[in-house]
């Protein structure tokens, strides 16, 4: 009796895992590795090359209770949630704000340009200021202001 309750027991706690554990390959630490101009940038103004500058070669490091990073990425207690986007979703909407302006920009063909392959992108809702896009697992953007930077898994 007592080897079943046990069992019963283990059993219990596997189960009450959360799924998110997982699918937890975006915790640790990202290095920013690259920036490029955003397709939603204004071409009438220059593009904010001091923040870049700040930025690049800089870690966030994704934790379980929060994050660490240079502003604006330190957050505490964040909500993440793993979702499929398409294209037309991700950088908050940005490209699809773009179709609604010029018919001919293709939502697609933007992700394409940006390393995207699928028309499922993995994004890591954070409850924060910002959401992060997966190119790959170790690999992620994410758009800040008039770039999208480039962040890989150290």
């Amino acid at each position: 009796m007592r080897k079943l309750s046990l069992a019963a027991f283990a059993a219990f706690c596997i189960a009450s895992v959360p799924a998110q554990a997982a699918d937890s390959f975006y915790l640790g630490t990202w290095k920013f590795s690259a920036a490029t101009l955003a397709p939603w940038h204004d071409a009438k103004r220059a593009a904010d090359t001091k923040e870049r500058a700040r930025l690049m070669g800089k870690t966030i490091v994704l934790k379980a209770k929060d994050i660490d990073g240079p502003q604006p990425f330190p957050c505490k207690g964040p909500q993440y949630k793993l979702t499929d986007y398409t294209p037309d979703l991700i950088f908050q909407g940005a490209f699809e704000e773009l179709k609604s302006k010029d018919k001919s920009i293709d939502p697609d063909k933007l992700a394409a340009s940006l390393g995207f392959k699928d028309k499922k992108i993995k994004t890591l809702e954070t409850g924060c200021e910002f959401d992060l896009h997966f190119v790959d697992e170790k690999t992620a953007e994410v758009g800040l202001n008039d770039y999208v930077y480039t962040l890989k898994k150290q």
